[in-house]
Protein backbone atom coordinates (compact mmCIF):
# COMPACT_ATOMS: atom_id res chain seq x y z
CA UNK A 1 0.00 0.00 0.00
CA UNK A 2 2.86 2.36 0.76
CA UNK A 3 4.27 1.88 -2.74
CA UNK A 4 0.89 2.79 -4.32
CA UNK A 5 0.72 6.07 -2.38
CA UNK A 6 4.32 6.90 -3.34
CA UNK A 7 3.61 6.15 -7.02
CA UNK A 8 0.54 8.41 -7.04
CA UNK A 9 2.55 11.27 -5.55
CA UNK A 10 5.34 11.10 -8.15
CA UNK A 11 3.28 10.72 -11.34
CA UNK A 12 1.31 14.03 -11.46
CA UNK A 13 4.31 16.25 -10.71
CA UNK A 14 6.54 14.66 -13.34
CA UNK A 15 4.30 15.06 -16.38
CA UNK A 16 3.43 18.66 -17.11
CA UNK A 17 2.07 19.89 -20.44
CA UNK A 18 3.68 23.00 -21.87
CA UNK A 19 1.57 25.91 -23.00
CA UNK A 20 2.98 27.22 -26.28
CA UNK A 21 1.77 30.44 -27.88
CA UNK A 22 1.42 30.45 -31.66
CA UNK A 23 1.32 33.58 -33.80
CA UNK A 24 -2.10 34.48 -35.18
CA UNK A 25 -0.57 35.67 -38.47
CA UNK A 26 2.03 33.10 -39.52
CA UNK A 27 1.08 30.27 -37.08
CA UNK A 28 4.68 29.86 -35.91
CA UNK A 29 5.82 30.36 -32.31
CA UNK A 30 6.67 34.08 -31.82
CA UNK A 31 10.37 33.29 -31.48
CA UNK A 32 10.36 32.09 -35.12
CA UNK A 33 8.12 34.77 -36.70
CA UNK A 34 11.14 36.49 -38.22
CA UNK A 35 11.60 33.47 -40.49
CA UNK A 36 7.98 33.46 -41.72
CA UNK A 37 8.16 36.43 -44.08
CA UNK A 38 5.46 38.47 -42.32
CA UNK A 39 7.60 39.69 -39.44
CA UNK A 40 6.11 43.18 -39.31
CA UNK A 41 2.50 41.93 -39.07
CA UNK A 42 3.55 39.26 -36.57
CA UNK A 43 5.27 41.85 -34.42
CA UNK A 44 2.13 44.04 -34.38
CA UNK A 45 -0.07 41.03 -33.55
CA UNK A 46 2.21 39.97 -30.71
CA UNK A 47 2.30 43.50 -29.28
CA UNK A 48 -1.51 43.66 -29.31
CA UNK A 49 -2.24 40.17 -27.92
CA UNK A 50 0.79 39.32 -25.74
CA UNK A 51 2.57 42.53 -24.69
CA UNK A 52 4.76 40.76 -22.11
CA UNK A 53 6.08 38.31 -24.73
CA UNK A 54 6.59 41.22 -27.17
CA UNK A 55 8.62 43.07 -24.54
CA UNK A 56 10.71 39.95 -23.89
CA UNK A 57 11.50 39.39 -27.59
CA UNK A 58 11.60 42.87 -29.13
CA UNK A 59 12.65 45.26 -26.34
CA UNK A 60 15.78 47.37 -26.90
CA UNK A 61 17.71 45.29 -24.35
CA UNK A 62 16.72 41.96 -25.94
CA UNK A 63 17.64 43.12 -29.45
CA UNK A 64 20.95 44.61 -28.20
CA UNK A 65 21.78 41.38 -26.34
CA UNK A 66 21.07 39.30 -29.42
CA UNK A 67 23.09 41.57 -31.71
CA UNK A 68 26.06 41.69 -29.30
CA UNK A 69 26.61 37.96 -29.70
CA UNK A 70 27.06 38.38 -33.47
CA UNK A 71 30.20 39.52 -35.24
CA UNK A 72 30.24 42.80 -37.17
CA UNK A 73 29.81 41.04 -40.51
CA UNK A 74 26.96 38.94 -39.18
CA UNK A 75 25.23 42.07 -37.82
CA UNK A 76 25.45 43.72 -41.24
CA UNK A 77 24.09 40.59 -42.93
CA UNK A 78 21.24 40.33 -40.41
CA UNK A 79 20.25 43.97 -40.97
CA UNK A 80 20.43 43.52 -44.75
CA UNK A 81 18.37 40.29 -44.62
CA UNK A 82 15.68 41.87 -42.45
CA UNK A 83 15.39 44.81 -44.87
CA UNK A 84 15.07 42.39 -47.80
CA UNK A 85 12.38 40.36 -46.02
CA UNK A 86 10.39 43.48 -45.12
CA UNK A 87 10.59 44.77 -48.70
CA UNK A 88 9.57 41.38 -50.08
CA UNK A 89 6.61 41.14 -47.69
CA UNK A 90 5.48 44.67 -48.58
CA UNK A 91 5.72 43.89 -52.30
CA UNK A 92 3.74 40.66 -51.88
CA UNK A 93 1.06 42.51 -49.90
CA UNK A 94 0.81 45.22 -52.56
CA UNK A 95 0.56 42.60 -55.32
CA UNK A 96 -2.19 40.73 -53.45
CA UNK A 97 -4.14 43.96 -52.97
CA UNK A 98 -3.77 44.78 -56.67
CA UNK A 99 -4.97 41.36 -57.85
CA UNK A 100 -7.90 41.56 -55.42
CA UNK A 101 -8.86 44.98 -56.79
CA UNK A 102 -8.78 43.70 -60.38
CA UNK A 103 -10.49 40.35 -59.79
CA UNK A 104 -13.94 39.98 -61.36
CA UNK A 105 -16.86 38.08 -59.86
CA UNK A 106 -19.14 36.59 -62.53
CA UNK A 107 -22.74 35.75 -61.67
CA UNK A 108 -24.30 33.63 -64.44
CA UNK A 109 -27.95 32.69 -64.63
CA UNK A 110 -28.08 29.49 -66.66
CA UNK A 111 -31.35 28.07 -68.02
CA UNK A 112 -31.78 24.34 -67.47
CA UNK A 113 -35.28 23.29 -68.63
CA UNK A 114 -37.91 25.74 -69.82
CA UNK A 115 -38.34 27.90 -66.72
CA UNK A 116 -35.79 26.25 -64.44
CA UNK A 117 -32.55 28.10 -63.69
CA UNK A 118 -29.30 27.68 -61.80
CA UNK A 119 -27.03 30.53 -60.75
CA UNK A 120 -23.28 29.97 -61.13
CA UNK A 121 -20.85 32.33 -59.38
CA UNK A 122 -17.12 32.31 -60.14
CA UNK A 123 -14.21 34.51 -59.07
CA UNK A 124 -14.95 34.55 -55.34
CA UNK A 125 -11.70 32.81 -54.36
CA UNK A 126 -9.69 35.81 -55.61
CA UNK A 127 -11.36 37.89 -52.90
CA UNK A 128 -10.26 35.52 -50.14
CA UNK A 129 -13.50 33.61 -49.67
CA UNK A 130 -13.76 29.91 -48.94
CA UNK A 131 -16.08 28.56 -51.63
CA UNK A 132 -17.41 25.66 -49.55
CA UNK A 133 -18.41 27.97 -46.71
CA UNK A 134 -20.02 30.42 -49.13
CA UNK A 135 -21.96 27.58 -50.82
CA UNK A 136 -23.20 26.31 -47.46
CA UNK A 137 -24.24 29.82 -46.37
CA UNK A 138 -26.10 30.47 -49.63
CA UNK A 139 -27.83 27.10 -49.40
CA UNK A 140 -29.18 28.09 -45.99
CA UNK A 141 -29.95 31.68 -46.95
CA UNK A 142 -31.86 30.87 -50.14
CA UNK A 143 -33.25 27.51 -48.94
CA UNK A 144 -31.95 25.74 -52.05
CA UNK A 145 -29.28 23.30 -53.06
CA UNK A 146 -25.84 24.84 -53.41
CA UNK A 147 -22.47 23.28 -54.23
CA UNK A 148 -18.95 23.93 -55.46
CA UNK A 149 -18.21 22.52 -58.91
CA UNK A 150 -15.22 22.43 -61.22
CA UNK A 151 -15.42 24.46 -64.42
CA UNK A 152 -14.16 23.41 -67.83
CA UNK A 153 -11.31 25.90 -67.55
CA UNK A 154 -10.05 24.23 -64.36
CA UNK A 155 -11.39 26.76 -61.86
CA UNK A 156 -14.16 26.36 -59.32
CA UNK A 157 -17.55 28.00 -59.07
CA UNK A 158 -20.50 27.97 -56.68
CA UNK A 159 -23.72 26.67 -58.25
CA UNK A 160 -27.01 27.59 -56.58
CA UNK A 161 -30.34 26.13 -57.69
CA UNK A 162 -32.87 28.72 -58.78
CA UNK A 163 -32.69 32.27 -60.08
CA UNK A 164 -30.96 34.02 -57.19
CA UNK A 165 -28.71 36.30 -59.22
CA UNK A 166 -30.05 39.57 -57.76
CA UNK A 167 -29.81 38.37 -54.15
CA UNK A 168 -26.32 36.97 -54.75
CA UNK A 169 -25.26 40.27 -56.33
CA UNK A 170 -26.43 42.13 -53.22
CA UNK A 171 -24.69 39.64 -50.92
CA UNK A 172 -21.39 39.83 -52.82
CA UNK A 173 -21.40 43.64 -52.71
CA UNK A 174 -22.68 44.11 -49.14
CA UNK A 175 -21.35 41.16 -47.14
CA UNK A 176 -18.19 40.23 -49.07
CA UNK A 177 -17.22 43.86 -49.74
CA UNK A 178 -16.51 43.42 -53.45
CA UNK A 179 -16.86 46.72 -55.37
CA UNK A 180 -19.89 46.85 -57.70
CA UNK A 181 -17.61 47.57 -60.66
CA UNK A 182 -15.99 44.14 -60.18
CA UNK A 183 -19.27 42.18 -60.23
CA UNK A 184 -20.84 41.18 -63.56
CA UNK A 185 -24.22 39.51 -64.09
CA UNK A 186 -24.54 37.35 -67.22
CA UNK A 187 -27.55 35.42 -68.53
CA UNK A 188 -26.80 32.18 -70.39
CA UNK A 189 -29.30 30.33 -72.52
CA UNK A 190 -28.82 26.58 -72.65
CA UNK A 191 -28.16 25.35 -76.18
CA UNK A 192 -30.66 22.81 -77.43
CA UNK A 193 -29.28 19.37 -78.12
CA UNK A 194 -29.25 18.00 -81.67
Amino acid sequence: MASEAAASEITPSELQARHIIYCGVCTLPPEYCEFGGTAKKCKEWLEKNYPDMHEKLYSEEAVAATMSTLSLDAQKRAAKDSQKKEAKAAAAEAKAAETKAQAQVLIKRVERNKRKYVTAVSGLEAHGMDLKKVAKEWGKKFATGSSVTKTASGGEEVVVQGDNSDEIFDWVVDVAGVPEANVDCIEDKKKKGA
